[in-house]
């Protein structure tokens, strides 16, 4: 496990991570395994390798924080062409 995943996993434990940015995430991770193609692709996978909706879930939301975390620091657009699954 790399340091940033522990530091995530740490202050997610912790329970400093303030539950309205949870709440937000999570709706916004749900509406997008509905909605946004490159999320969408991915969850299914999961889902079709056999894991429990909460797992695919939480994978989903790490996907896009990735995601949106990119497109912050290259101050980039999104663009579905770049995001591979």
């Amino acid at each position: 496990m790399d340091a940033s995943r522990a530091a995530l996993d740490e202050l997610i434990s912790s329970g400093d991570l303030d539950a309205s940015v949870r709440t937000t995430l999570y709706m916004a991770t749900f509406c997008a395994t509905k909605y946004n193609p490159v999320i969408r692709r991915f969850a299914e996978r999961l889902r079709a390798a056999g894991k429990p909706f909460k797992v695919v879930l939480v994978a989903a939301m790490r996907k896009l924080l990735t995601i949106l975390n990119v497109m912050l620091r290259e101050n980039r657009p999104w663009d579905p062409k770049l995001q591979t699954a």
